[in-house]
């Protein structure tokens, strides 16, 4: 792709593919100094107008840590590489998503050496691929393997590109079966990550209370709950979560009242909508929420195999 340094934001595509630097060294020979010319290869994208670079590792895959620059940054000391990001990256990168595919489905499936064949496989092209090691520790923790599923773990938990939206379906997953596999502690450290990277929302602090509650720690998981509750006030699993938890007395006392205040409003704001409904109706459709906003509802909020509590 062609860059000029007059060309306004409005008068260029956003920037994608492949660039190359060039850092010229002096290399000490011990007969003498030589000049040694190094080339790096960089996938550039620009993305609501900031550029993203992430250099290629040995197999020719966008791999390691990403970094902003400018995009005068990209004009004044990058180099367009089109003909190789046509004839050798995109074919790899390709490949390499395809390899990824047939583990996912083959997990899907329940062919989990199968699986675990092909993430292998992935992983060997790029070691820090999100979807190859989400779905590597997904299959060891479907097995009960939790000392492979850990090694997986370790390595998650430093990757910040596994804490993208993007992935956030997968996030969950595995955070949930983390819990369900008794590795509370990795689960909470794995949702602090998230809540240092990008901030917490109803689901995380739903999940986040749902390990404190394994760990017994209700004072924690009752604090988590009220922050999910807090973010979407029509959170019906948490509710059900508080009514379950009022029940069998393990709410703090500090926390009664408040618990109390949110189950008793969730209960006037449900009857309030039931009159509506019944006062206006079968003419008339209350406003719903579509199918991908929608909130999965349990009958026991607590049971282990609770798999409708895998937020999205």
């Amino acid at each position: 792709m062609e860059l000029h340094e007059g060309a306004s934001n409005e008068d260029r595509k956003p920037i994608k593919g492949i660039f190359s630097t060039q850092e010229v060294k002096q290399v000490d020979t011990g007969t003498g100094v030589r000049k040694s010319v190094q080339k790096t290869f960089w996938f550039v994208e620009e993305v609501d107008g900031k550029v993203e670079v992430q250099p290629l590792n040995s197999n020719y895959i966008p791999a390691g840590k990403k970094r902003f620059i400018t995009v005068e940054d990209v004009i004044r000391r990058f180099q367009p590489e089109p003909e190789f990001y046509v004839s050798t990256v995109f074919p790899k990168m390709q490949e390499l998503a395809d390899t990824v595919d047939r583990a996912d489905a083959h997990r899907s499936s329940g062919e989990n050496f199968t699986a675990e064949f092909e993430y292998g496989n992935a992983l060997q092209v790029d070691e820090e691929n999100v979807r190859a090691n989400f779905g590597l520790g997904l299959t060891y923790l479907d097995r009960g393997e939790t000392s492979k599923a850990n090694n997986i773990f370790e390595r998650l938990v430093k990757l910040d590109a596994a804490f993208e939206t993007k992935h956030k379906h997968l996030f969950n997953e595995f955070g949930i079966s983390l819990r369900k596999n008794k590795m509370t502690k990795q689960a909470l450290e794995y949702y602090d990550r998230a809540l240092e990277l990008s901030g917490g929302d109803d689901h995380l602090f739903y999940n986040i209370a749902r390990a404190h509650f394994e760990k017994k720690d209700y004072a924690k998981c009752v604090d988590f709950l009220l922050k999910a509750v807090n973010s979407n006030p029509d959170f019906e699993v948490v509710l059900k979560f508080f009514v379950w938890l009022l029940d069998k007395g393990l709410v703090p006392e500090e926390r009664l009242s408040e618990v109390r205040t949110v189950v008793r409003s969730a209960e006037i704001v449900a009857k309030r909508k039931e009159a509506v409904a019944e006062a206006v109706g079968d003419g008339i459709q209350l406003e719903q929420r579509s199918a991908d906003e929608s909130t999965p509802v349990v009958e026991k909020v607590i049971d282990d195999d609770d798999d409708d509590l895998l937020l999205q």
